[in-house]
């Protein structure tokens, strides 16, 4: 039987000031390619359901069309509510973009998905900002999912290099060290990951494509 991945994706179009945001593509784009080439089932999903909004900033430079033809998949993501629970999925990822560290920390059926995944030994796989997702994960037994874990995920400095830090709710390695993260942080805008058990964690745009492998690798 084909493994089945349920991508979760943002659905937060401002960041504070007004600033439009959302979903960074290349972090969609690129793990739906793989997967598909792995030829999972793929489902994908948001908080509000209906079209996920892509970060316009996320399309500049080269984009390859095989990640720009991937959008098409967003407009039309099944809400989250709709999702009887996590056992129809082998992983859950998360990909990034500001627009999550606005609709994901406090999104109580998101974390209920992911602490049943988690709990059942499934993947939870997440990149750059992603991981604001994980931020309100408690376990069973009340410690959040990060603690004690190695993860990693946007930097503080990457996100002071963006200069849009001042417009965040919070600042996101920050935070996952204040949950008790162990947080390993790589150059600016190198490919890293970390891997600790069924927890897999990506730190910009440059390690999605790690991600993704690395999820397809536990999988097999």
């Amino acid at each position: 039987m084909s493994k089945h991945i349920l991508m979760v994706v943002t659905t937060a179009d401002k960041m504070n000031g007004g600033h439009e945001t959302g979903l960074w593509l290349s972090e969609f784009g690129e793990a739906y390619v793989e997967f598909a080439k792995a030829g999972y089932e793929i489902t994908v999903a948001s908080p509000k359901g209906g079209k996920a909004p892509v970060d316009d900033r996320s399309l500049e430079g080269e984009t390859p069309q095989e990640i720009l033809d991937t959008a098409v998949y967003l407009e039309n993501t099944l809400k989250l509510e709709n999702i009887k629970d996590a056992s129809a999925y082998d992983a859950i990822f998360l990909p990034g973009g500001h627009g999550t560290m606005f609709d994901l920390p406090d999104n109580e059926k998101l974390h209920a998905l992911l602490r049943e995944a988690y709990e059942a030994n499934n993947v939870v796989a997440t990149v750059c900002h992603g991981p604001a997702g994980l931020v309100g994960v408690k376990l069973s037994d009340g410690t959040p999912l990060v603690a004690g874990k190695a993860v990693t995920g946007f930097t503080d400095d990457e996100e002071r290099e963006t200069t849009l830090d001042q417009y965040m709710p919070f600042l996101l390695e920050t935070r996952l060290r204040e949950l008790g993260g162990k947080f390993v942080a790589a150059a600016n805008w190198t490919d890293h990951l970390q891997v600790d058990g069924n927890l897999i964690t990506g730190q910009n745009p440059q390690s999605t494509i790690s991600v993704a492998k690395a999820v397809v690798k536990t999988l097999a």
